[in-house]
């Protein structure tokens, strides 16, 4: 399961409140200044207020892009002045995280990331590499759709470990056990990645590897057993894109389906590359053999239960076929349905914070652009991926 779509689902039940009666801000422009308290101790907060609530809830961006959500009875005090709100620079941003992150961190800038890290300068020049090749990819791709993107507000920050206990140390605060058991995730809240270094995996090692350079580097995640993890690093870099450029806006009700089929999407591997990644929209044989399997014992109401809610999702049992028929869905409709495919995503790119739909209106909106009938629907999708070989 997703780590953002854990933070996301305890967003949600903190700020239900907040959720109902969010209203805009006062001004984008203006610097805000709050002072909460919170079990773990006072917070002195500057930034801008996003969102506010009629009962004194607020949503606050940092200059660094950090969000908090703060509940009216954490509010302490809150002041405002004229002056402008600006984003960190990349310098600035870089020596903010050293200053918050443990001692033997180090920052590698390329174009679009500032990735700090405490391993080998070689498998960060790796990772910086993989990310721009994406940003790319995925901006190109959706402007020849004719969706848009914007360019990122604040500088793309991937925080890289060089061992995974070191990492599940520092993650565990923020996601819990799961740090012992995924290899990275896209926060909320921080808007960063977390991650460590993948050569370190013993099961992805050979006798006699080697990971000083960046080709060494580049070698061992381009084997078939690297895969799955350099899918994982791609799905989670999707995320932070989507959320960085205009697609999607970080807790705004964007259903389940699309972000993590948007991702499962993207992370398509491509063993012919020397990063193990390249393609975009290609066939994903991992989630089409399981998309296929389900296809056996595929409930007829499946394609409504997976864009009228998250539940599917949120259950284990459940997951691996919902991120399946999430990523054959946005196969089948890019191809088949490509306009009102890209209508729909620009629908959810306005989606506002803290307003959660009713599965009604998600599926309401859903007919808006492929149609009232369902049914018909679902059959075209399951024929044409029943061809996809």
């Amino acid at each position: 399961m997703n780590v953002m779509r854990i933070q996301y689902l305890i967003a949600c039940r903190r700020c239900l409140l907040l959720a109902l009666l969010a209203l805009p801000a006062r001004s984008a422009a203006a610097l805000d200044y709050v002072s909460l308290k919170r079990a773990d101790g006072p917070h002195e907060l500057v930034g801008r207020v996003l969102n506010t609530a009629a009962d004194g809830g607020l949503v606050l961006q940092e200059s660094n892009g950090v969000l908090w959500i703060v509940q009216p009875e954490e509010l302490v005090a809150r002041r405002s002045d004229e002056a402008p709100f600006a984003p960190m620079t990349q310098a600035e941003l870089g020596k903010s995280l050293l200053a918050d992150l443990p001692a033997g961190f180090e920052i590698h800038t390329t174009q679009n990331y500032l990735i700090c890290h405490n391993t080998s300068k070689a498998y960060a020049q790796w990772c910086g590499a993989l990310f721009e090749q994406l940003y790319r990819g995925f901006t190109n791709y959706w402007s020849r759709k004719g969706f848009e993107l914007t360019k990122p507000e604040f500088p793309l920050v991937a925080v890289v470990f060089a061992d995974k206990f070191s990492y599940a140390n520092f993650a565990k605060p923020e996601i819990g056990d799961l740090s012992e058991s995924i290899i990275g995730y896209y926060s909320f809240q921080t808007n960063r990645m977390t991650m460590y270094d993948l050569t370190g995996v013993e099961s992805l090692r050979r006798p006699g590897d080697r990971r000083s350079t960046l080709a060494q580097v580049s070698d061992m995640l381009a084997r078939p057993e690297a895969e799955r993890t350099v899918a994982t690093i791609i799905h989670e870099a999707t995320h932070q894109l989507a959320f960085n450029c205009g697609m999607q806006t970080r807790y705004s009700d964007i259903p389940l389906w699309v972000s993590e089929g948007l991702a499962v999407f993207f992370e398509t591997p491509d063993l012919n590359s020397s990063k193990g990644w390249s393609a975009i929209g290609g066939i994903n044989r991992v989630r089409l053999q399981l998309f296929h399997q389900s296809l056996r014992g595929r409930p007829s109401d499946s394609l409504q239960t997976l864009i009228a809610d998250d539940r599917r999702f949120r259950d284990s049992a459940q997951a691996p076929e919902a991120y399946a028929e999430a990523w054959a869905l946005h196969y089948f409709l890019s191809r088949q349905k490509a306009k009102p495919y890209v209508e729909y995503l620009k629908m959810l790119a306005r989606k506002p914070r803290m307003i959660w739909d009713t599965p009604e209106t998600r599926l309401a909106e859903f007919r808006q652009f492929f149609g009232n009938d369902l049914h018909q629907l679902d059959q075209d999708f399951v024929r044409y991926m029943a061809r996809v070989k």
